[in-house]
């Protein structure tokens, strides 16, 4: 099974990320966490980015997937490959060839959740943009993509964050993907 949180950076799936598979793991479930890969990154990110910078995230994040797949029933992923499309997207346009991969990996995953930006100012990591409109037009364009190719997904409420987890882990509890594990 494999579950990705998707969206802009600086909303919160990283955490999300941790306290689902914490949840899943008290269910003795095996869980792996696919970190978000642009952290990693060895060209510029954000608004500095380019065509080579994303290809090697998304292709990264591709490669990770699979490992972590090949060693734990449930991969729990700080992004998807849409998410990771949508700055491509944002910064270089449509590379067709590319697109038509994005489109074929989605269909990997199990459940994607969609988190929604907050209205507060989001705090400097030293790593992602911390620019409002930067980080909006990513929102949107993940919006726009979701929209356009029917993708699936659930998306959490906003302004209320406090419910997300156990929102987010009664739907991956009660999904059969989780249940055809056992």
């Amino acid at each position: 099974m494999k579950v990705a949180f998707i969206g802009t950076h600086g909303v919160g799936k990283t955490t999300l990320c941790y306290d689902l598979a914490a949840l899943l793991k008290r269910r003795d479930v095996s869980v792996d966490v696919v970190k978000e890969v642009a952290r990693l990154s060895p060209l510029p990110i954000n608004r500095q980015t380019s065509l080579d910078a994303q290809t090697w995230i998304l292709a990264t994040q591709v490669a990770e997937e699979i490992r972590s797949a090949a060693h734990h029933q449930v991969v729990v992923c700080d992004r998807s490959v849409l998410d990771n499309y949508a700055y491509m997207v944002l910064a270089c346009g449509r590379p067709r060839a590319i697109e038509r991969f994005v489109d074929h990996w989605m269909k990997t995953y199990d459940l994607l959740f969609k988190v929604p930006m907050s209205d507060g100012a989001v705090s400097a990591d030293g790593v992602r943009d911390t620019d409002e409109f930067f980080m909006r037009s990513i929102d949107q364009l993940v919006d726009a993509l979701l929209a356009e190719k029917k993708l699936p997904c659930e998306r959490l409420p906003p302004g209320r964050r406090e419910e997300w987890i156990r929102l987010v882990g009664e739907r991956v509890v009660a999904s059969p993907e989780l249940s055809r594990l056992f």
